[in-house]
């Protein structure tokens, strides 16, 4: 059978290509085609320990069973350490006062901080934990452009947003947003700004769960220059 790899990141230049085709035995699996490439491609070896892997853009396992036709994705981590843009979404701990120390430089005055925590009660019941997934590369993106709209709209010299995705705990926090000014004002209404349109237009949602069962969020109505599937805009809410 034939399936197509695709490389992302670091990993193109490691194979010198963003694409392969690839032969393989009838009964493959992932860890069989990582096998090679790791064969083929010794720094790729020191990398597969944080590789992620996916079958037709869905994250899998070494054991998950190839046919043909199949679209791989060889994934570095998608955050690690400091982001290349504003904006990050990430699997791991959001470590929040590393962030801050990240973003900081002698001429800010003010450095103004966002953090969505996961609470233990929602809805007059006892939260167990949230889960968190986004449409990711949508996701990224909006989250990027916000972060330079609020860069033009406020006198802001930095920004950075963190979200997690999976599961979170009680006490853990979900987003992260830093705005750093030389004002305070300006820090506070750009941070302000960032999460209250975060929540009205990024393609992330969550669903809680209790000892009864479990359920989407609410979240609020799109914005009106956000078109729907009924129209050309709504005012109906969204699971977010």
């Amino acid at each position: 059978m034939q399936v197509r790899v695709l490389f992302f990141g670091m990993l193109k230049d490691v194979a010198g290509r963003s694409d392969d085709t690839l032969t393989l035995p009838d009964h493959a699996t992932l860890g069989d085609l990582l096998n090679h490439y790791e064969n083929r491609f010794a720094r790729l070896r020191d990398l597969a320990p944080s590789i992620a892997m996916s079958v037709n853009q869905e994250y899998a396992g070494p054991e998950a069973g190839l046919s043909d036709g199949d679209e791989v994705g060889l994934l570095p981590p998608v955050s690690g350490g400091a982001p290349a843009g504003h904006a990050a979404i990430v699997r791991e701990k959001i470590n929040s006062q590393q962030e801050i120390e990240r973003i900081k430089r002698p001429a800010d005055g003010a450095v103004a901080v966002f953090e969505g925590i996961v609470r233990d009660h929602s809805r007059g019941r006892r939260t167990l934990y949230l889960d968190y997934e986004a449409y990711e590369e949508m996701a990224l993106k909006k989250l990027e452009e916000l972060s330079n709209q609020a860069l033009g709209q406020f006198q802001v010299r930095d920004v950075a947003i963190k979200h997690r995705l999976g599961r979170l705990q009680i006490g853990e926090t979900s987003v992260l947003i830093v705005a750093a000014s030389a004002h305070r004002a300006a820090a506070f209404d750009a941070c302000r700004w960032l999460i209250d349109t975060l929540k009205r237009t990024v393609p992330i949602w969550k669903k809680e769960y209790f000892d009864d069962g479990a359920v989407w969020a609410d979240g609020e109505p799109f914005p009106a220059a956000i078109p729907t599937a009924e129209g050309s805009h709504s005012e109906r809410p969204a699971s977010k």
